[in-house]
């Protein structure tokens, strides 16, 4: 019997997760890149340590769906701090949610690795400046571990 994604977000989870870990531009021109929208809190600036997270909201989880890939993410809002641990080396970034995504559902299944250290499905985009503290932005994409503050 198939299973069907469930359409309700997932209860709060406190463990952390592993994933890919990308970069996307926002707000104010910065590096790579031009000016942008701010993101869905209003508040996203490229050259800022913050985030995109898949369940920031109904409407961004209508969005994302990270479930479709088999994933739970717990609801986090706008401010809500995340730890990424690029798993290419171990350097961590804090940063702060400011906008919805990535499309978790668009990428199901890809794999990104480092020597044979791999994790699959986008989870969280940084902004290029707080990408840039565990990787070079050339690499596009690593595998990482998510985590609450």
């Amino acid at each position: 019997m198939a299973r069907t994604p469930s359409t309700d977000p997932p209860v709060d989870l406190l463990a952390p997760v592993r994933g890919e870990v990308s970069w996307f531009c926002c707000g104010t021109a910065w590096g790579p890149c031009s000016s942008t929208g701010k993101g869905a809190c209003g508040t996203c600036n490229s050259g800022s340590l913050q985030h995109a997270w898949p369940n920031t909201s109904d409407a961004c989880w209508a969005i994302t769906r990270p479930d479709a890939c088999g994933v739970s993410l717990s609801r986090r809002t706008c401010g809500y701090q995340h730890r990424t641990t690029s798993l290419c080396g171990g350097g961590a970034v804090v940063t702060a949610i400011a906008d919805c995504g990535p499309q978790t559902d668009l990428f199901c299944g890809e794999r990104s690795c480092c020597g044979s250290t791999c994790a699959s499905n986008r989870l969280i985009d940084l902004t290029p400046a707080a990408y840039s503290r565990i990787a070079s932005l050339s690499t596009g994409l690593r595998p990482c571990e998510i985590s609450t503050v």
